[in-house]
């Protein structure tokens, strides 16, 4: 009997360390995957805000004030809603999809989402951008570190992240229409504590999901499945950058 109870521990413990292993290679590969899209944001950003691309994308326009802002062209305004219509073909055809088509409309989508962003570029001067940048990598990496180690059942707040999206898009919506600069700061303020938070649900929720199923999905199903959960980080990331900005971006001489 306590040759079979030794052998039953081992094997247990064999079974976690496998999966303790599984789980470190597929959240390498998800931030990897995130990291690849952000650095395809990064060049398309600079490359359409620093040649001659950035007429392709934006003009100046002079408002019924008097003064001069920066605005999409037809094609700048494409770039601006085609990464939603990549999320949307990721999110229901995720299973469907092959790898190869996975990563191609992942690449892609980081690229557009590099052309719309570029407008930042041109409004904020490079040293803030890089300073948002690295403050923003620092809080993402510090909540989504957090979210992967605490024994705090995080998942719970799903819903009221939820709710929080779901206000913050309609504040954003209403202020469209009201042009108001407390509002806005009170929705950068609202989406940096959202993202924030959401970076740390997000990793625990991609833990766990790992360790309830995909420990027993196959190797095709798992590398399409770490691109759409990096996915889900990019955006976080992303939106984090871009609400934090409103605070710490310093305008350049382009957007005046």
């Amino acid at each position: 009997m306590a040759f079979n109870s030794n052998f039953g521990r081992a094997g247990t413990q064999a079974g976690a360390g496998s999966l303790d292993a599984g789980l470190r290679a597929y959240m390498c590969r998800v931030f990897n995957w995130m990291a690849i899209g952000l650095v395809v944001t990064g060049l398309v950003a600079y490359g359409v805000a620093e040649t001659s691309l950035r007429a392709l994308f934006f003009h100046i326009a002079e408002t019924s004030s008097g003064a001069f802002v920066l605005r999409p062209t037809f094609l700048g305004g494409i770039m601006i809603f085609a990464p939603l219509a990549f999320v949307m073909v990721l999110s229901f055809g995720i299973n469907r999809l092959s790898r190869p088509a996975v990563q191609a409309i992942f690449l892609l989508f980081s690229a557009t989402m590099g052309a719309s962003m570029a407008s930042l570029l041109l409004s904020y001067t490079g040293v803030s951008v890089a300073r948002t940048f690295f403050i923003s990598a620092a809080m993402f990496g510090g909540m989504a570190l957090w979210g992967y180690t605490t024994g705090a059942n995080l998942l719970r707040l799903g819903s009221f992240l939820f709710m929080g999206l779901i206000g913050l898009m309609i504040a954003m919506v209403v202020n469209i229409f009201l042009h108001s600069a407390p509002l806005a700061m009170l929705v950068s303020l609202i989406g940096v504590a959202l993202f924030t938070g959401l970076a740390a649900y997000d990793t625990q929720r991609i833990k766990i999901n790992y360790q309830q199923y995909m420990s027993f999905a196959s190797s095709d199903d798992i590398a399409r499945l770490s691109i759409y959960d990096a996915l889900s980080m990019y955006l976080n990331f992303v939106n984090l950058f871009q609400f934090l900005i409103q605070f710490t971006g310093v305008r350049s001489s382009n957007s005046d």
